[in-house]
């Protein structure tokens, strides 16, 4: 089943159990996918999908970041609880040491020698990261471990 369809399938679960707080999520999710479809005239592989699913968590990061600095408990809550509903679709998020490593193979692989090198050991990391770690995560311990050499 493709992640798109189990989306789909958790919107009608969502709409049975009356848990109106998943299904709202939900039908974000599958809104934003939609919209991505209508405006690429594609129809999206699950790559695609976790790319849309990456976007929104982003989104709500950056939200609970400012409703915190704004005092406002109340509303980074609720971003915090559909970022949870939203976190059940991505792939389990690489650690600290997994990420390092990564780093350390693509640096190898590429034969990056200096921070002039990023872009190269970005891309390659990009492609194998996708969705499961946060790019300025990756983008510090790139930095980090080129300026090391």
């Amino acid at each position: 089943m493709s992640l798109k369809d189990q989306i789909t399938e958790d919107m009608k679960a969502a709409m049975k159990a009356g848990d109106k707080d998943r299904l709202k999520v939900v039908r974000l999710i599958l809104a934003a996918i939609k919209q991505v479809e209508v405006d690429k005239r594609v129809e999206l592989d699950d790559a695609d999908v976790l790319g849309v699913l990456t976007k929104m968590v982003k989104q709500r990061r950056d939200s609970v970041e400012q409703f915190e600095k704004g005092n406002r408990e109340d509303l980074a809550r609720i971003e915090r609880d559909e970022i949870a509903v939203l976190d059940d679709y991505m792939p389990e998020q690489l650690s600290a040491e997994e990420l390092t490593a990564m780093v350390d193979d693509v640096i190898q692989a590429t034969g990056a020698e200096s921070i002039r090198d990023m872009g190269k050991v970005m891309g390659q990391i990009k492609a194998r990261a996708s969705g499961r770690t946060d790019m300025g995560a990756v983008s510090a311990t790139v930095k980090e471990r080129l300026g090391a050499l």
